[in-house]
């Protein structure tokens, strides 16, 4: 019988902290102290039924996505096989890519059905859901890699823009990837596009057969995932600048083709100290070089919805 579900605040008091096995949220409140009580209320009520649900369908959840598959019955599922469906003729994806959003979405949503909030957030291991009443914003930060946090970049979102999730993919995470890149935020209407759009992006940014990147069947490391025999990436030695900037640009033609869809409002690429933003209008992003310097400043205008 597995641990029953962690909850309780945080050392500051204002952040809820839920774990669960794999799932882990930070989720925060901003407003009447009333409303905030409520909205930590049902988070941590719908929280605690969250991982048995899945548990429930995890065989169709591991399952590569196919245009007209069956589609699962628990909410959170059914947020994760709508967020890769989009993708489903292109390449290969599960409703798994889409999971730390589809949650960090679903809590936010039971949240501010519940209570009134000037502003909220749910962040599931970096993939976050973000709530924003008119006049109010958040400042995002992006962080190459876990053992490094380091920004490499930040974004601006406004109430008044259509972004409200944001994720990240790479193979220096706590999920496995195809490609190579170090990081990949993604910043989609929703979380779990973004969490599904993060990833492919980030298996986009790649060098086949290169002999400094090390791969592993994924089936491995972690016999249950969702990837099978598929190699993902366990190591990248240091690359020469053309080689840098193919791969980076492999990963740039996966997100305009992504943002062309309407399924991604910007993404920023980061691979060994280089990073490119690519995105429409009115998202502000900056990128950054390792000693913290600016490094690149340019607002991208995200045409409002």
């Amino acid at each position: 019988m597995r641990e029953p579900p962690a909850i309780g605040f945080l050392p500051d008091g204002r952040r809820l902290h839920l774990s669960d096995g794999p799932i882990d949220l930070i989720v925060e409140a901003f407003g009447e102290r009333a409303e905030i009580e409520a909205a930590y209320r049902v988070a941590a009520r719908r929280f605690v039924t969250v991982l048995d649900e899945l548990c429930e369908e995890l065989p169709l959840l591991r399952t590569e996505a196919k245009a007209g598959g069956r589609m699962p019955e628990g909410d959170v599922a059914r947020r994760m096989a709508e967020a890769v469906a989009p993708f489903a003729k292109r390449a290969f994806i599960t409703p798994m890519a889409a999971v730390a959003g589809a949650v960090a979405e679903e809590i936010l949503e039971t949240m501010t059905d519940a209570a009134s909030l000037s502003r909220a957030y749910v962040n599931d291991g970096g993939d976050i859901a973000i709530h924003l009443s008119p006049g109010e914003s958040f400042r995002i930060g992006m962080v190459e890699r876990p053992d490094r946090p380091s920004l490499f970049s930040t974004a601006q979102i406004v109430a008044g823009d259509p972004v409200r999730g944001i994720a990240t993919s790479g193979w220096r995470g706590r999920s496995f990837s195809l490609g190579i890149a170090d990081a990949v935020t993604a910043l989609a209407d929703r979380a779990a596009m973004a969490d599904a759009a993060a990833t492919m992006i980030a298996n986009a940014v790649d060098l086949p057969g290169h002999p400094a990147i090390t791969r592993l069947a994924a089936r491995e490391i972690a016999p249950d995932n969702d990837l099978g025999e598929r190699l993902v990436t366990r190591a990248v030695g240091e690359l020469a600048a053309d080689e840098i900037e193919i791969a980076i640009e492999s990963g740039i033609s996966a997100a305009e083709e992504i943002i062309a869809r309407g399924l991604l409002r910007a993404a920023a690429i980061c691979l060994q100290g280089e990073t490119r933003i690519v995105g429409a209008r009115e998202v502000n992003v900056r990128a950054f070089a390792h000693d913290g310097a600016e490094k690149i400043s340019r607002r991208l205008e995200i045409a409002r919805s």
